[in-house]
């Protein structure tokens, strides 16, 4: 079994319109809601791959019982998410149709009390028993500490399980620290752990900071990895229009799932990669066309950033 963690879990809104324009009344074409937040978008790929998945984390009220209502008619996926007293969150999409582009309005999530906080840590030590990897994703909801990562990776490392960390901020920086065997940035969220832009330097420097392999997410340009076999670069077979929302979740489901299958570095980037771009290509984010995936696979190219230099 997979373990995903989304402590601050989501109920995702998309909505599609022809054109999105500021300051005008939009009349809206598709309305579709599911279960987010990015550990539960994982776990959704990884589902889709015909992997076994437990999803943990923290739902309540109204938008947290829809969502577990969704969470169950997903093949493949085991609900273990702790019960809170305060709502889930909404995450809205707006997909402007007309060029392709999305803004999302991300809302802070519940206030998790210290009694919620131990009954996740118990449920934590529990889960991990029966875990093959575990992936601790996305944002600290209001009331967790904020080295809460930190934390989970090190009962994970006791436990024997490896773990991927894919958050920014101060999360990110502590949990480093900890030493987990991936953690997966984006460009932004790279830059501001090390202050480098330079997405290779970057890579290298949070490299040190503790982690035993870094990917970095670089949007359209693919994926960078610093890893102890080496580093690689990995880019889909050209520049892709859709929907970006949730493509790097599928990146850490392919990065997952690799470590999971001990796949070497070089194939589990070309899967990450592939992923992530059929992610773009569906129209909501958790989500793929296993035939998009398929193709991308065997398009997908890898190249050895250490032998280019």
């Amino acid at each position: 079994m997979i373990l995903t963690v989304t402590l601050n879990t989501a109920l995702d809104i998309t909505y599609r319109v022809p054109s999105l324009r500021p300051h005008a009344e939009h009349r809206v074409s598709e309305v579709v809601e599911r279960p987010g937040g990015k550990g539960v978008n994982v776990a959704r790929v990884l589902a889709a791959l015909g992997y076994a998945v437990t999803v943990t984390g923290f739902a309540g009220g109204p938008t947290g019982q829809v969502l577990r209502e969704r969470l169950a008619d997903t093949p493949g996926i085991t609900d273990a998410l702790v019960p809170v007293a305060g709502p889930t969150r909404r995450t809205i999409a707006v997909v402007d149709q007309r060029v392709g582009d999305t803004t999302q309005l991300n809302e802070p999530g519940p206030h998790i009390d210290p009694a919620e906080w131990a009954a996740f840590l118990r449920a934590y030590d529990t889960l991990l028993a029966d875990a093959s990897a575990v992936a601790l994703c996305g944002s600290l909801p209001p009331g967790v500490p904020v080295g809460a990562y930190a934390g989970l990776i090190r009962v994970a490392r006791t436990a024997g399980v490896p773990v991927l960390l894919d958050t920014g901020g101060e999360p990110l920086r502590r949990g480093i620290a900890a030493r987990p065997d991936i953690v997966k940035p984006n460009a932004a969220e790279l830059a501001e752990l090390t202050g480098s832009h330079e997405p290779a330097r970057a890579t290298r420097d949070a490299r040190r900071r503790g982690a035993q392999a870094v990917v970095a997410s670089l949007g359209a340009e693919g994926l960078l990895a610093a890893t102890p076999e080496g580093h690689w670069r990995a880019a889909p077979p050209a520049r892709l229009r859709g929907n970006p929302t949730g493509a790097g979740d599928a990146a850490v489901a392919g990065l997952l799932s690799g470590l999971v299958d001990g796949l070497a570095w070089p194939a589990r980037l070309t899967r990450a990669t592939a992923l992530s771009a059929a992610a773009v290509l569906a129209p909501t984010a958790g989500e793929f066309d296993p035939a998009d995936y398929t193709r991308l696979l065997m398009a997908a190219t890898v190249t050895d950033e250490e032998s280019a230099a």
